[in-house]
Order: structure tokens, then C-alpha cells, then sequence
């Protein structure tokens, strides 16, 4: 009895744990399940994601109308004209035939104010456009601002998109620098340090001084000694120094040098330095009367920028 109740009870107990194990693995087989789909529904929320990121992206952007943009474009291109004119380049137009022949009257001309950041000074054969030191363009008739192209035009050159009409500057080339001497007679050709220059930029059939001579003048530091290429027709430093005694530029007066003629397209040139002033030597001032040059790579480097940025 004992023991056939022993194995009763051993097979019951079997039977109770095969039923025990069989709800383990039921049990083990449901959370398998459960979590094998909650991780495929995980996945598939996830390859959703990106989906929809990439059909918002590929939705075109709204773009706004022309004439929405229009005025920031305008607005853009006024401040780098401005900026333009004030830091590197501005047109200048001329007004007489003082420079005949190298510029003749309505060319426009593009200045270099640029360099002079470097500390380039003006030398001598440049040729300069430079503010009115004090009665040089006294007589000049003043142009009219009270027409509407008057007033458009002044509008247009104060950002540097038009020469303006009303500025007090001239244009001559510089002769001599701080220190130099300059020998101006009546049928002697003009001199600087002694030594003759060569003038082809002359106007055809005027002379180097005769209709102006001023005898020996020594040039102040810090002044420059400018003349016309038409000298039968230029009231420059030889006309204001037999009026006043006096004819210098003051190197600070200096706005920028010409360096090309881009208007009309049929004058268009450079303006290079004549080869004639190479010759000559430094004034009796020595190097504390002769202008500082700037090393030739910045400058040359800063022009290579200006011209197409200014075209």
C-alpha cells in the first residue's frame, strides 16, 4: 500500500510538474510572442519616421514673389555701390580740357582709393585727383540742383553710381613730390632736380612753361607740385603760384589716383606713370622729403581686385 501510494503520489506529482512546466513554457512562449510583436511594431513605427521626414523635405519651398526680392536686391546692390565708393574705387568725370590729350572733356575716369590704406603716397608722373586746397575753382560755374536729373544724379553719386556734378575736385599730374625742385622756364624744357623731362603726354603744340613760367621752386614736405597736360590751357600750381606766391597740394587733399579711362569704351586706357620720371633722382630733402611707396605686391594685388569689382 505504502508503496503503490508512493508511486501514485510520485506520478501525480509528475503529472504536476509536467502541468507546471507546460504552463512555463505556455507562459515563456506567450511573452516570447508578446514581445516579438511589440518589436515589430516598434520597428514599423520607426521605418515610418524617416518617411515622412523625406516626403516633407521633398515638398518644394515656397518662393517669394519677384517683386518681394526686388527691393532687397536694390537695397544689396546700393550698399556695396556705397561701400565701393567710399573704400575702393570711385568715377570721376571731366569737366574741361586742362589734361588734354590723355583725358579729354565727359571721359570718365575709375580712382584708386585703395591703395593708399597701404600707405602709398602720391609720385610723381600719376595722375591725381585731388580737393581744391582754397580758390583754385573759384569762377567755375556750379551746376544746377534744382532739376529733377540734377537731383537724380546727385542721389546717384553720393552711392557712386553717377561722377557727381558738385564736388569740389580737380585732376592734374603730379610733377614733383615734397623736397623736389622744379626749373620752370620760358623755352627751356621742364626740369625736376635738373634733370629735363620728356613730356609725349604734352597737348599738341603746347609748351612745358612758356605761357606760365615761375622760374626755381622748391616743393614744402608734405605737398605736391601739379601740372596740366594742356599747359596752354590749365590753371595749375605755376598760374596759382604767380597769383598767390604759393601752388602746392597738400598730399592730404589727395583723394586717389586715376588709373584708367572706362568711359566711353572707345577712349578706354590706363594711365600709367611716363617712363621719363624714372630718371629722376630724389629732391635735395633726401628720403625726409621724398613720399613713402608702398611695397609694389599689395598694391598691385589691391588693383588686380578693383578693376573687374568696379567694371
Amino acid at each position: 500500500m505504502t508503496v503503490q501510494q508512493s508511486a501514485e503520489s510520485g506520478e501525480s506529482g509528475g503529472a504536476a510538474e509536467r502541468e507546471g512546466a507546460g504552463d512555463g513554457r505556455a507562459g515563456a512562449e506567450a511573452g516570447t510572442g508578446t514581445a516579438v510583436a511589440e518589436g515589430a511594431d516598434a520597428v514599423n513605427a520607426g521605418a515610418d519616421a524617416p518617411g515622412k521626414a523625406d516626403e516633407e523635405a521633398e515638398r518644394p519651398r515656397k518662393k517669394r514673389p519677384f517683386w518681394q526680392e526686388l527691393p532687397i536686391l536694390l537695397v544689396i546692390a546700393l550698399l556695396l555701390s556705397l561701400g565701393i565708393k567710399t573704400f575702393f574705387v570711385q568715377a570721376f568725370s571731366i569737366p574741361s580740357g586742362s589734361m588734354e590729350q590723355t583725358l579729354a572733356i565727359g571721359d570718365r575716369v575709375l580712382v584708386d582709393k585703395f591703395t593708399p590704406w597701404f600707405g602709398a603716397k602720391p609720385e610723381r608722373g600719376e595722375v591725381v585727383v585731388f580737393r581744391d586746397p582754397g580758390g583754385w575753382l573759384e569762377g567755375t560755374p556750379a551746376s544746377s540742383g534744382d532739376s529733377v536729373m540734377g537731383s537724380v544724379q546727385k542721389v546717384l553719386s553720393t552711392v557712386g553710381l553717377m561722377p557727381s556734378a558738385d564736388e569740389k575736385d580737380l585732376i592734374k599730374r603730379v610733377i614733383a613730390v615734397g623736397g623736389d625742385t622744379v626749373d620752370c622756364e620760358a623755352g627751356a624744357p621742364l626740369r625736376v632736380n635738373g634733370v629735363a623731362l620728356d613730356e609725349p603726354y604734352l597737348f599738341p603744340g603746347a609748351t612745358p612753361c612758356d605761357n606760365d613760367p615761375v622760374g626755381t621752386v622748391t616743393v614744402p614736405k608734405g605737398k605736391l607740385w601739379v601740372m596740366g597736360d594742356h599747359r596752354n590751357n590749365s590753371r595749375d600750381s605755376r598760374w596759382h603760384h604767380n597769383e598767390t606766391g604759393d601752388g602746392f597740394v597738400p598730399v592730404d587733399n589727395v583723394v586717389g589716383r586715376a588709373f584708367v579711362v572706362a568711359w566711353p569704351l572707345s577712349d578706354w586706357s590706363t594711365l600709367p606713370v611716363p617712363d621719363t620720371f624714372d630718371k629722376v633722382p630724389a629732391g635735395a630733402a633726401g628720403a625726409a622729403g621724398a613720399p613713402f611707396e608702398a611695397p609694389p605686391a599689395p598694391e598691385a594685388a589691391a588693383l588686380a581686385g578693383i578693376v573687374p569689382l568696379a567694371l
